[in-house]
């Protein structure tokens, strides 16, 4: 790391003086437990202060990150097209290989079309904040991603909240609004601090019922849920009744940015009006390779979901034969709830104490009291890794009692 030389600086604006004397920015620089720089990384390895860890807060659900297939695919994008199309895709950024990931997740999703963009955060935030507009409503799980609130934020539309995962709530709030009112919905597939699948096939419902738009954010049930892995909206078999589907590359596909499918006229209606689309450079050629590369590879080998889901189910017996609150989490999104900060920190140093690395979250992240492990179960765990987690949190479990 460079030396740090502070600046001599007369003059302090009142703007400086605030974010200097923030408690919270403070109390997070001085306790160093986020923003970890891992020295190295191997599989679901990393190596850490010189000591190796196996990494139990991924989200590279298939465990194809290190796939030679996939890694094989980013060098010959990045051979084929450079490093970057430098552009955005409004003006001279786009390529072939945007078309052509666009037309494969499309396929995937049984939707019309698709646009892809350089972060799965662009993503949310456009697939909320294009289609609304000011004297809208939005109806918003209260549990959904900072992404989608920003978009609700820039949307200008009046924003009301339901109680996380409640139909009663929603359509509680469904029957104050005027019926001449135009209405978007917005949940998640698979909420990621909880693992909570959302009852999509009831959402789907209400929204016809009270003529919503929906917005479904599956950034953690695609590649996940269904038999084939197909999404939350393949799961209850709806894909033909919500109007968009946002996600990340992050997450089963082993890559970074994101995309916004549905149907044409919507699809060109972003490409016409979302700043995040047409303001934000392209995603890159090894970006959308190894996208591309990995959907093909989950595609034609089940054998990586169905490994996912027998240590999922094998994870989830622990922590029940433990005793231990998950949030009654039913998908590979485990939390492990603590329930104050100190519970929470200690379990996480205990599991550091026996070679396994998970991410602490404290409020705001979650609610106070909800103090957390955030935990995720991979395809990539071999059953020498699954027996290391089960070692390591049967010790830490101790940190709880």
């Amino acid at each position: 790391m460079l030396p740090f030389t502070k600046k001599n600086i007369k003059f302090v604006s009142a703007i400086k003086k605030r974010i200097r004397e923030d408690e919270l920015t403070k109390l997070r620089v001085k306790h160093d437990l986020w923003y970890k720089a891992f020295e190295k990384q191997e599989g679901n390895k990393v190596w850490l202060d010189g000591k190796q860890y196996l990494m139990l807060s991924s989200n590279d659900y298939l465990g194809l990150g290190v796939d030679p297939r996939v890694r094989e695919a980013a060098r010959d994008a990045l051979h084929i097209w450079g490093t970057s199309p430098t552009g955005s895709r409004f003006a001279n950024g786009s390529r072939y290989y945007h078309q052509e990931l666009e037309e494969q997740i499309a396929d995937f999703l049984d939707q019309e079309a698709c646009h892809v963009h350089s972060a799965g955060y662009l993503s949310c935030v456009a697939s909320v904040s294009c289609f609304l507009g000011k004297g809208d409503v939005a109806l918003v799980d209260k549990n959904v991603h900072s992404s989608l609130w920003e978009g609700l934020r820039l949307s200008m539309a009046t924003i009301e909240k339901f109680a996380h995962n409640s139909l009663t709530s929603l359509e509680e709030e469904l029957s104050f609004v005027f019926h001449d009112r135009k209405k978007l919905i917005v949940v998640e597939g698979v909420y990621s601090m909880e693992g909570h699948v959302c009852p999509l096939d009831k959402v789907v419902g209400l929204a016809q019922k009270y003529d919503c738009f929906l917005v479904l954010d599956d950034a953690h049930g695609f590649g996940v849920l269904g038999d084939r892995g197909h999404g939350t909206a393949d799961f209850f078999g709806v894909e033909d009744s919500v109007d968009v589907i946002c996600g990340s590359f992050s997450k089963s596909l082993a890559s970074t940015g994101g995309f916004v499918a549905g149907d044409k006229e919507l699809i060109d209606f972003l490409r016409t009006y979302s700043k995040q689309t047409i303001f934000s450079a392209a995603i890159n050629p090894t970006q959308a390779a190894i996208a591309s590369k990995a959907l093909e590879i989950h595609q034609n080998e089940p054998e990586h979901l169905e490994r996912l889901w027998q240590n999922t189910r094998r994870y989830h017996a622990l922590l029940e034969s433990l005793g231990l609150d998950f949030w009654e989490s039913k998908t590979p999104a485990v939390p492990i709830v603590a329930g104050n900060k100190e519970r929470a920190y200690f379990f996480s140093e205990r599991l550091k104490e026996k070679g396994v690395y998970a991410n602490l979250i404290l409020p705001p992240g979650v609610p106070p009291g909800k103090e957390l492990i955030r935990t995720a179960i991979s395809a990539s765990f071999n059953n020498e890794d699954m027996e290391r987690i089960e070692e390591a949190v049967t010790y830490a479990a101790k940190a709880l009692v």
